[in-house]
């Protein structure tokens, strides 16, 4: 089950949905819509390697915007910081992103409960466009979740992307037993 608008409002006031900045007229009918940080970044490597550490460039969209291009993977991340300590959140795309010919994840659109952090996003797109910081990017929608958790993603010893951050996050899959 989705949360309604109604329901995301009694959560944040409930303190189990955490964002920030709040703006009331982000919120959606069953959603919430997060925007674009000013800092994106891409690998230094063309080829990355699974078991090692890729390292990445970060750099900041000026003012008068910036261009992807296709065939790059562009790493960038949220204004709004969150924090979900009872539901399932997910981040998807907005149509208008998406009909821009904009992917915001590869594969990552789900969150952990306990995910406190700000959002990496994994960039794509089929054509040139040119993006700005601040502009809407995707939305959050939560899920109800059935059960008990045992562990919160924040109180995992071994999670890789619990360090708080305004900046993009590289894989960690290196970090892994494989």
């Amino acid at each position: 089950m989705i949360l309604s608008d109604k329901r995301i409002l009694e959560e944040i006031e409930k303190g189990t949905i955490i964002i920030e900045p709040f703006m009331r007229d982000c919120l959606g009918t069953n959603s919430y819509d997060v925007h674009l940080g000013k800092h994106l970044a891409t690998y230094r490597d063309r080829v990355l390697d699974a078991k090692k550490h890729n390292e990445i460039d970060a750099f900041e969209i000026p003012k008068e915007g910036f261009v992807l291009q296709p065939n790059t993977l562009y790493l960038g991340v949220t204004v709004e910081y969150t924090e979900t300590h009872k539901h399932v959140p997910f981040l998807e795309g907005k149509s208008s992103t998406g009909r821009l010919g904009i992917d915001i994840h590869a594969t990552a659109g789900k969150g952990d409960v306990g995910f406190c952090n700000t959002w990496t996003l994994e960039i794509s797109c089929a054509q040139p466009v040119r993006i700005y910081a601040g502009m809407p990017i995707g939305q959050l929608i939560y899920f109800v979740v059935e059960g008990d958790i045992e562990t919160l993603y924040n109180t995992k010893g071994d999670a890789k992307y619990n360090n708080p951050t305004t900046r993009p996050v590289e894989s960690m899959m290196w970090k892994n037993k494989f």
